[in-house]
């Protein structure tokens, strides 16, 4: 067994909430920029913290003044935008609990949230997520109001608070001490129906402060700013969140629809993703590169990027790499930079394990990611990597006030300041998580004698074959996905004779390929899963991922797909994680017939 502890470096008094670090703000240096949102005809207006305080309090007396009291529970579903950060505030600032519910939910997951919280009212950002909640409304007797964000209730509730004296909102946000839930937020369920997680505010202060102070103290210097492109319903999201407000860190939204004007115009420092995000920032240069005949171009410099990576991590690049990575920064890298804003020097990556090739790229391209690992029970980070202690191909160390054990089964073990409080309406799963203080991850892992984490597996998604072999997918998967065709892969096998594979493509670096290699442009996915070009080229990525592994944990055997795996089918979380149980069910035949 082993063990690793950093210290925390932010305590906090019990009294501490969430509302403290933009009050105080205000009180202390009003005009200090605290948000950039969008204005009329898109520009982007800065917010100060003296008129951020004040949107928050006029909001928060309008939710007194609707009969939200201390303790209630008040759900938003929505994209993320700025109507989501202020909504978050004021439910605090209200003395109440927020529930954020992703835009994307079914009106099946909605009903369950809803009625699992108790939620007392809604927000809803279109008349699409109206209609969603109103489908399953007359189940849930609980639900006072549903208000609507673009149809203009943030305003009109603002303004119906107005008798609410100030002393009310003062005394209410002073009432949710440290160890008190600030949020439910709700597991994205690849198995099972989602869990509350308690995440209460000294989670969410503790783990920002300790994150932004020590963690990430070298990405979040003075004047740093980060647009928010990920749903704010992710917990990943919403920590960065947080971290900006207790960091007086520059915050701006987003989606991933309009995100690479945004970056343009924005221009944020640091960047938070999840390996999705990278992985098709990276296809799609390379498609680019391709179709512009330049491919050869590209793939020497995605070579030279990664040498000058690895290089760094060694002593240092020699003088002939380092004239090859100047060449290559004037053809390619600076053209990568300048697409997301040209300011970004860093990116978080979490929620999914980041191939280690790729994280070799962006660094050498200029991009440092920094990968790190958590949950929604552990209020995101466990741990990370940071620009002074970094490890490519590790999840890092652990953050300040974190403790990581590795069990006698290889299982992460998390204690600190991050650990949820429980699962609501569930003791007997908050019993079986949570022992002695320390939190079952249900991941496996590793970690070296410097303390950097590892992660190796899921602890329930080891696939054993028919011959006792016990395979991890995780690591073969990341290594299919690096490749450009390839949207999603899963590696299948428990209890069969050889490991397999199920493939999608990517529709999107289709059609750049179907260019340059003289396909028709009107090809279906159906048509080109056939194709031998396409298949030659699944071989070679498949090939690659053989490299990892031994001869029996090679995949022998692959299909590819006709659809993509999506999150209206149920085959993938809001946070774009795969629900292996529901594509396993939905694709058997497909399987059994690789065994056939």
């Amino acid at each position: 067994m082993r063990e690793f502890s950093v210290p925390a470096l932010v305590e906090v008094p019990d009294s501490t909430n969430l509302t403290d670090a933009p009050f105080t703000r205000a009180a202390e240096k009003p005009a200090t920029i605290v948000i950039r949102r969008r204005g009329e005809g898109g520009a982007w207006t800065a917010v100060t913290a003296g008129e951020f305080a004040a949107e928050i309090t006029a909001l928060a007396k309008g939710l007194v003044a609707a009969g939200i009291e201390p303790g209630d529970r008040v759900a938003l579903m929505s994209r993320t935008r700025y109507e989501w950060t202020l909504i978050d505030y004021a439910v605090w600032a209200a003395g109440g609990v927020s529930v954020p519910i992703y835009e994307t939910s079914s009106p099946e997951q909605v009903k369950w949230i809803i009625g699992d919280s108790g939620a007392k009212a809604v927000f809803a950002e279109t008349d699409e997520h109206f209609a969603t909640i109103a489908e399953v409304r007359a189940e849930l007797p609980g639900l006072e109001h549903v208000w609507g964000i673009e149809a203009g209730a943030v305003a009109e509730l603002s303004g119906s608070g107005a008798d609410v004296p100030d002393a009310e909102i003062d005394k209410r946000r002073r009432i949710p001490a440290s160890g008190d839930v600030a949020t439910l937020v709700y597991t994205s369920g690849t198995t099972g129906r989602p869990k509350g997680c308690e995440l209460t505010h000294g989670n969410l202060v503790l783990t920002a402060r300790n994150a932004i102070q020590g963690a990430l103290a070298e990405v979040t210097v003075g004047g740093s700013s980060t647009l928010l492109f990920l749903p704010l319903a992710h917990v990943f999201a919403r920590l960065i969140q947080v971290a900006t407000i207790e960091g007086a860190i520059v915050l701006g939204h987003s989606d991933i629809k309009g995100l690479l004007p945004d970056l343009e115009t924005f221009r944020p420092s640091f960047l938070l993703a999840v390996p999705r995000v990278f992985e098709k920032v990276y296809g799609g240069a390379e498609q680019k590169a391709i179709a512009g005949g330049k491919g050869k171009v590209f793939a020497a410099a995605t070579e030279t990027a990664i040498a000058y990576s690895k290089a760094l991590s060694a002593g240092g690049p020699d003088l002939k790499l380092r004239l090859k990575h100047k060449v290559f920064d004037v053809l390619v890298y600076g053209k990568l930079r300048a697409a997301v804003g040209g300011r970004v020097e860093y990116a978080v990556s979490g929620g999914a394990a980041l191939g280690e090739r790729l994280g070799h790229f962006f660094r050498g391209v200029g991009i440092t990611i920094l990968e790190g690992y958590g949950l929604t029970e552990t209020t995101a980070p466990i741990t990370v990597n940071r620009p002074s202690a970094l490890k490519i191909g590790t999840v890092g160390q652990p953050i300040p006030g974190v403790s990581v054990r590795i069990a006698e089964d290889g299982e992460v073990l998390a204690k600190g300041v991050n650990i949820l409080r429980g699962y609501w309406n569930n003791e007997a799963a908050t019993a079986n998580a949570v022992e002695d203080g320390w939190f079952h991850t249900g991941d496996l892992g590793e970690l070296d004698e410097d303390g950097y984490l590892r992660i190796t597996g899921r602890k329930k998604e080891i696939l054993v074959t028919a011959a006792g072999k016990n395979v991890a997918p995780a690591p073969l998967e990341d290594r299919l996905r690096a490749c450009p065709l390839i949207s999603q892969a899963i590696v299948v096998g428990d209890g069969r004779k050889f490991i397999s594979a199920l493939i999608t493509l990517d529709e999107e670096a289709l059609v750049p390929w179907k260019a340059q290699h003289g396909k028709p442009t009107a090809m279906t996915v159906e048509e080109l899963r056939r194709d031998a070009d396409v298949i030659a080229e699944i071989d070679r990525a498949v090939a690659e991922a053989n490299r990892s592994v031994s001869h029996a944990e090679a995949i022998k055997k692959y299909e590819i797909l006709g659809v993509d795996f999506t999150e209206e089918a149920g085959h993938m979380t809001p946070s774009l994680k795969v629900r292996r149980h529901v594509v396993m069910k939905d694709f058997a035949r497909e399987i059994d017939a690789l065994y056939s």
